[in-house]
């Protein structure tokens, strides 16, 4: 299995040749001058030369291009900054320019993203929701493929180390949301804070479509993890980096063994998307082709796991439920959310998701019984599925300003109350 990887360079290789050719012809069908253009045979010409060129295509890591957002009405300019930098990831502040100190209040939010294939942009529409009314930053992990072998290793107790140095940089104030995968890190990452008393325990944790226990409603990806077990994935899914990437050598989970797994779990929807775009070109419907293309962009861009992090992650997260059971260990001490007693959790499920199942992520809430009940809220999104619990028009209509909601009653819980003055008492 090692040489996947080198076949799989070695074809993007050999089909670069017939790209180009195929992006010639789409232009030269393009082409106004050519009267052959605007035929239905000219129309299906360019429409089959862009479609071999978008499914042969390799995708680049997208950007975020959130370069403005609505405050109070007005257009205010973002600015993308890298505040904390390790190896692995990059934490990035969205700066709103706001000229004065109006918005001082608004809660800080740390956004972590999935590491399980596709890059931070997965989120671009979950940034964009919270932006107008929160300071917003978060997790831009590097795709290992990228990271050089002299860095090191990087797995799950790095991971948790990464979220918990975090959160001690941006303070007490801090909203920690956890989008799928982090759901279990972040988790373990506030468990250990508290257990160790620590002063910077973020506010609240909001966790989303997050596989705290796989024991519950099992979906498809959590029975195929199970039945394997880790020695599969291991003989099976780890390759090593070939030249000339940065990370020559290391042994990696490959996106794109993640995104054909995903896409097989779904393949005639895929083929249907696929030739919906076909005929959308050919009739010049442009809008539609349009948000076609955007999703595809996003969806096809994918990253490489080390195979450290992503061996641990199956073990401990679907094979033996390590933290459910109260047996996960993170360098050997254990971790135990019943120390959880200040930082807030909101779990929020979809309920059609085929990845996380309905109440595998609700049991954060049972995992923490020493905190109290106006800190914990459950949410669960009818009519969504996996994707529909951080993105789209139920997202920004109802799970979002729940988020916001409870965020902010979590700071009005923690704010000071106000001293008065003494009672008269008549004499």
């Amino acid at each position: 299995m090692d040489l996947a990887y080198f076949w799989y360079e070695a074809g993007h290789m050999m089909l670069a040749p017939a790209r180009a050719a195929t992006d010639a012809t789409r232009i030269a069908f393009k082409n106004p001058v050519n009267p052959l253009t605007h035929t239905p045979y000219g129309k299906t010409m360019a429409a089959t030369c862009e479609l071999f060129e978008r499914v042969t295509r390799r995708y680049g890591k997208p950007a975020f291009l959130l370069d403005t957002t609505i405050v109070d009405g007005v257009e205010t300019p973002v600015t993308e900054r890298v505040v904390w930098e390790r190896p692995f990831c990059r934490l990035l502040h969205f700066d709103r320019k706001i000229a004065d100190n109006s918005r001082a209040q608004d809660p800080k939010v740390l956004m972590v993203a999935p590491m399980s294939g596709h890059y931070a942009t997965l989120l671009r529409g979950t940034v964009e929701a919270f932006l107008p009314n929160h300071e917003v930053y978060i997790t831009d992990w590097a795709d290992a493929r990228e990271v050089p072998l002299v860095e090191g290793a990087f797995d799950l107790d790095t991971y948790i180390d990464y979220v918990i140095s975090m959160c001690r940089m941006l303070g007490p104030d801090v909203h920690v949301m956890a989008v799928c995968q982090p759901a279990v890190p972040v988790l373990a990452a506030i468990s250990l804070m508290e257990d160790a008393d620590e002063p910077c325990v973020p506010r609240s944790m909001t966790l989303m479509g997050g596989p705290i226990d796989t024991r519950r409603s099992p979906t498809a990806v959590n029975l195929v993890a199970q039945e394997r077990g880790t020695d599969w994935f291991r003989r099976n899914c780890i390759v090593k980096v070939p030249p000339p990437n940065l990370g020559f050598w290391r042994d990696v989970y490959p996106g794109f063994y993640q995104l054909s797994g995903f896409m097989a779990m779904n393949l005639d929807r895929h083929i249907t998307a696929h030739w919906d775009m076909f005929n959308h070109l050919v009739e010049e419907d442009g809008d539609s082709a349009e948000k076609h293309r955007e999703f595809y962009d996003e969806y096809l861009a994918v990253m490489d796991l080390t195979a450290e992090f992503y061996l641990q992650t199956v073990e401990t997260v679907f094979v033996e439920h390590a933290l459910p059971k109260g047996t996960m260990l993170h360098r050997g001490r254990r971790v135990d959310p019943t120390a959880i007693t200040r930082c807030a959790i909101m779990a929020v499920e979809g309920e059609r998701d085929d990845i996380s199942g309905v109440g595998q992520t609700l049991a954060a809430l049972e995992l923490a019984p020493n905190l109290p009940d106006e800190k914990k809220l459950y949410h669960l999104q009818k009519r969504v599925g996996h994707y529909g619990v951080f993105n789209g028009s139920r997202f920004r209509a109802e799970v979002a300003p729940a988020i916001a909601g409870f965020m902010r009653r979590q700071d009005a819980l923690a704010a000071p109350r106000r001293r008065t003055a003494p009672r008269a008492v008549a004499s």
